[in-house]
This record gives C-alpha cells, sequence and structure tokens, in this order.
C-alpha cells in the first residue's frame, strides 16, 4: 500500500486538556510526531516567558502543535468531507502542515527572534526542505511532498483554502492557541465556542467561510481573542521578563563582539553572533540551552550581563509606568541623562516597550499584512463581510490598540548608598509620569 494512505493497525490517541483527545490513524501523521525535529518542540513554551505572570502558563509548542491537527482533522474529516468545494486530495498535505506549522520556532520564540533578526516561518521551510528527519518522512509520500507543505507554511501553495485553514484570521492555529492559552494561564477569556464554529464552518474556493446561522459563535471568538491579547499576551509583567531576555541576549552578542572572554563561553550562540546561523545550529537551541547559560552568566564578571541574567532566573523584574514616546520623549531624553549619570546604563536599564494589536481587519488593499476578511455565507449563497453584518466586530475593525511602558530597575533608583540626589530625580520624574 502506497505510504500516504496507510494506516496504523489502530487508532492512537494523545490524551489532551483542550480537545481531551488527539485521534492519529495516518501512518505518516505518527512517523512525523516521533520525529527529533517534532519532538524538539517539548523544549520550546507555547507562550515564551508567561510563565512570570501566570505560573500555568508551562505549556509547549508540542501540545500547541498536536492541537492544530487534531482541530484541522475534525474540520476536514467530520466537517468539510464530501463537499464538492473540497478536494479530499489534499487532506494529508492538509494535515501535515497543521502539525508542522510550528516547527520553525526558537527558544523563547517572538523575544529571540527579534533580537536575531529571525523568522519562524522561514525556518519551519527549511526544516521541512532540508536535510531532517522531518523530510524524510514527508519525502516517503512523494518527492515533491515536502515542497508542497513548505509551501502551505510560506501561504504560496495553490490551494487557497488549504491556506486558510491553517493562517487566517480566523484559523485552526488561533483556534487552538487561544483556548490552550486561557486553560493553562485559568483566565476564562479566551474560551469560544469551538463546536459551535466547526459545525458552521463551510469550505469555498478561496477561504474558509460561516453560516450566517453562526455569526454570533465568530464574534465570541473575535471578542475572545481581542481579550487574550490584552490580558494575557500583552500583560506587562511578561513584556518586563521579555525586556531583560532580550537585553541579555544584546549584552551577550555585545560582550562577544568586543572579544570579552566569557567563564561561560556561548558555543551555542555563535553562530547566530556571527550572523551565520545553519538549520542543525538552529535545531540544537531550545529553551533548555538558553537557560543553562543564563543560570551560568550570573557569575560573569560583566556586571551588566551577570545582573540581568540574575533578575531573569529569579524573577527580579523591572518596574514600569505608562509612557506615550511620542509625547514624552524629552523626558525619556532627561531620563537617560540622569540614568548615566547615576552610573546606571539606559540602554539596558531603561526600556521603552511597545504592544500593538488589530484584533480584526476587513480587506485593505496594498497595505502592509493585508488581511482577508471573515465571511458570512447566507442561505441564498451569498456571502457578508463579518463587520458588516456585527456591530460588535464593526465597532473593533480596523482599529489598532497600542500600548507603551517604560521599564527601569526600582531596586536600583531606591537604592541611595550613591547618587542619591540624582536618585531622586529620577525617581521623581517616574512618579509624575
Amino acid at each position: 500500500m502506497e505510504y500516504s494512505k496507510q494506516k496504523l493497525s489502530e487508532e492512537k490517541v494523545f490524551k489532551d486538556p483542550v480537545h481531551r483527545y488527539v485521534h492519529v490513524r495516518d501512518r505518516v501523521i505518527w512517523d512525523l510526531v516521533a520525529t527529533k525535529e517534532f519532538q524538539r518542540l517539548r523544549r520550546i513554551r507555547q507562550l515564551g516567558t508567561t510563565y512570570f505572570t501566570f505560573h500555568g502558563a508551562e505549556h509547549s509548542r508540542f501540545n500547541h502543535s498536536l492541537g492544530v491537527y487534531e482541530i484541522i482533522r475534525r474540520i476536514i474529516d467530520d466537517v468539510f468531507d464530501g463537499r464538492k468545494e473540497w478536494n479530499s486530495e489534499d487532506r494529508l498535505l492538509t494535515l501535515c502542515a497543521a502539525l508542522l506549522h510550528d516547527l520553525g520556532h526558537g527558544p523563547f520564540s517572538h523575544s529571540f527572534e527579534k533580537v536575531f533578526q529571525l523568522d519562524h516561518e522561514e525556518f519551519t521551510q527549511k526544516i521541512i526542505v532540508g536535510n531532517t528527519e522531518v523530510n524524510k518522512v514527508l519525502a516517503k509520500v512523494s518527492p515533491d511532498f515536502p515542497k508542497k507543505v513548505a509551501e502551505v507554511i510560506a501561504k504560496t501553495y495553490e490551494n487557497k483554502l488549504v491556506v486558510s485553514l491553517i493562517s487566517s484570521q480566523l484559523d485552526a492555529d488561533r483556534m487552538d492557541y487561544l483556548l490552550r492559552d486561557a486553560y493553562f494561564t485559568g483566565v476564562s477569556y479566551g474560551h469560544f465556542d469551538i463546536e459551535r464554529l466547526l459545525r458552521v464552518m463551510r469550505p469555498r474556493e478561496e477561504q474558509v467561510v460561516f453560516k450566517y446561522s453562526g455569526m454570533h459563535a465568530v464574534e465570541d471568538y473575535i471578542m475572545s481573542r481581542y481579550q487574550m491579547y490584552w490580558q494575557i499576551y500583552f500583560h506587562p509583567v511578561t513584556r518586563s521578563a521579555e525586556v531583560i531576555l532580550t537585553k541579555i541576549l544584546h549584552r551577550a552578542k555585545q560582550l562577544h563582539d568586543e572579544y570579552y572572554s566569557f567563564k561561560q563561553h556561548p558555543v551555542h550562540f555563535y553562530s547566530l553572533f556571527e550572523d551565520e546561523m545553519t538549520l542543525e545550529d538552529y535545531l540544537k537551541l531550545d529553551e533548555n540551552v538558553i537557560l543553562y547559560y543564563f543560570q551560568m552568566w550570573q557569575d560573569e564578571d560583566d556586571s551588566i550581563l551577570s545582573d540581568l541574567c540574575t533578575r531573569f532566573v529569579n524573577r527580579n523584574l523591572f518596574k514600569y509606568v505608562d509612557f506615550d514616546p511620542a509625547k514624552q520623549f524629552k523626558v525619556h531624553s532627561t531620563l537617560e541623562n540622569l540614568f548615566k549619570e547615576a552610573g546606571i546604563d539606559p540602554n539596558y536599564y531603561l526600556v521603552v516597550d511597545s504592544s500593538s494589536d488589530l484584533p480584526y481587519d476587513f480587506y485593505r488593499p496594498g497595505e502592509e499584512e493585508e488581511r482577508l476578511p471573515i465571511h458570512l455565507l447566507k442561505s441564498n449563497g451569498e456571502l457578508r463581510e463579518l463587520s458588516r453584518a456585527s456591530d460588535i466586530v464593526d465597532a473593533i475593525s480596523g482599529k489598532r490598540r497600542t500600548d507603551h511602558k517604560l521599564y527601569y530597575p526600582a531596586d536600583f533608583i531606591h537604592d541611595d548608598k550613591m547618587n542619591s540626589e540624582i536618585k531622586q530625580k529620577i525617581r521623581s520624574i517616574l512618579e509624575s509620569i
């Protein structure tokens, strides 16, 4: 029997707190889960530094990837199967792309990417088409199958419906992470009626649409996403940990560039620091490796690296105040000068961090990050864009919300053993913001 059609002798299941069970019958999927590249995702948290704020947020990208696969499996096997708009030949391709969509995430994901200007989707594609165990499994389906899976991740695959299932404003990826992140952080914001959403989903040539009668379930999802971003993903305490994390990585790179002699040499970072990152080097990086260095760097002679790592390891985070960089740039400049006078490096200890989200958007041709809108399917077959039917969604459509915070080490500026007058000025300014 062709490898692509092989089934396991009996169904395998993963017990899952969100979907109850993740079901696997396809040999290809089972073999992909067993690859070392997929198993690496166990060692990368789904929510980065959020565990500093919500102690339950220890779940991994491995959990999430299985969850996205399970949602897609239910959609195409239970909802789309037999519908003329769905090409059943794309079933295995869609399942594989769902399972592997986050394969290229690095440790602490987005913070790590920002510092080293990396793109996890590019690395996902490299893993899929490169010299990897994942590639060997996919190539057994057909020689061009890895390339097709990579095209789905890159959003260039010819069947746009397949792409929209995994990457759109309402896709399986978002559905799983909202429910999963809400579960593990212990909040209620991210919950929505996924069963209803799946029941009202319908395939169309270009994208998934939703029956008009299911509009309220879609509204529920949109508002859940909105709340999760502002209550969980952009939480200022989590962002404080991210600020320290990024500053540690910046400091380590600067010291490397200055030929500083590390007690614990960052051998796993060399190709990153020198912009020569290979796929093999990238796959050796996970959060266990990063945290090992942070633990060891607490004893470095460089006071900044040592202090930042100690803060991260022991959760001695920066404090913060609301800040508007457009209106308060003079205040920031004044604080920078005072920090220098006080012997505190503002490059590492006075940081403006901004978070921004656009919860839902309609199609805006030519704009950056174009988003295909969510469409509702009326009983006569016509499609209607969501915000034109929903007053709730219309109220937030196209409206980007941005939040700025100024982060600083409160213990440094409250320590009056040295430069007490300058630190008093710093405190006065921060209290007046």
